[in-house]
């Protein structure tokens, strides 16, 4: 087994937090990684890693080492990247994560465009409303409607989608209309991922207004579902509701105190070289996503 792979192996376990997330990044087999790095510590005859059920953490000669050939993988891969013009030559695996409702309605139309461009890439879709540890798993781009504090990712905002409150027609009718935002403590109030204070503008600024209802769900399609069905209110940016917008009985409220934005991002692990395949999956859904909301 060659060094170059012992070392991209052991790098890519450190990275990704463990042997299946980095078997994944590498587009290799569980099994091959391992042996990978137990021939690269037999080699250096120390223990590099301390391996448990849960976790993999650095030993202290694997945290001297791993500092050694990251630069220069890095340094040979981005002289790879440089000598490689073709789309052909753009090829390997690239695990997306995004949210459910947002991965359905803006990037799945986008593959098919994407791998037609591209079609040696293996793109690896993750669709999950909840946030992503980006390097634990496995991710190499998330694309993101929320504010992200990462300290560890690469954040890279492309667009803007507003925040709207919704109802059914057959909701308000039975419970009449909120006219200001205060109104809401008599509505019932669908929370989507314990969200219990919504946000507003008014005259003198920015304000909260602890909101309530019979039914909270941590994805947005939960929240859409009962709000069509007249169950209560949601609170959504407007990204998420293509087509409901259009529908007779969806009808917005509270347009005149909703001013606030949430940025649509492009979120990455921090490391000094992108590929060159996840560098241009990141370009095609920054200026595609730009120019679609």
């Amino acid at each position: 087994m060659d060094r170059f792979q012992e070392m991209t192996a052991f790098v890519a376990v450190v990275e990704t937090g463990g042997f299946s997330a980095a078997a994944r990044r590498l587009g290799e087999s569980q099994s091959s990684v391992s042996k990978a790095v137990s021939a690269l510590e037999q080699r250096l005859g120390v223990a590099l890693l301390h391996r448990s059920t849960r976790s993999v953490t650095l030993t202290e000669h694997g945290r001297t080492y791993y500092a050694r050939p990251v630069p220069l993988l890095e340094e040979m891969a981005q002289t790879d990247a440089e000598l490689s013009s073709s789309t052909l030559d753009i090829a390997g695996p690239v695990r997306l994560a995004t949210s459910a409702t947002f991965g359905r309605l803006h990037v799945l139309p986008l593959v098919p465009v994407l791998l037609a461009r591209y079609p040696g890439i293996r793109l690896d879709l993750q669709f999950s409303d909840g946030v992503r540890d980006l390097l634990a798993d496995g991710v190499d781009l998330a694309i993101r409607v929320s504010p992200v504090l990462h300290p560890d990712a690469v954040v890279k905002r492309v667009a803007s989608t507003p925040l709207v409150c919704v109802g059914a027609r057959s909701y308000f009718r039975r419970h009449g209309l909120p006219r200001t935002p205060q109104d809401l403590v008599r509505h019932n109030c669908l929370i989507y991922n314990d969200m219990h204070e919504w946000p507003f503008s008014g005259p003198h600024g920015r304000f909260s207004v602890p909101v309530q209802g019979n039914l909270s769900a941590n994805t947005v399609e939960a929240i859409l579902a009962a709000v069509r069905a007249g169950v209560g209110l949601g609170l959504f940016n407007r990204a998420s509701l293509v087509g409901e917008m259009r529908h007779p009985d969806i009808a917005t409220v509270l347009d005149a105190y909703l001013k606030e934005t949430r940025d649509i991002s492009l979120v990455w692990p921090r490391r000094r070289f992108l590929p060159q395949r996840v560098r241009v999956v990141t370009d095609f859904f920054a200026n595609e996503l730009a120019a679609r909301i």
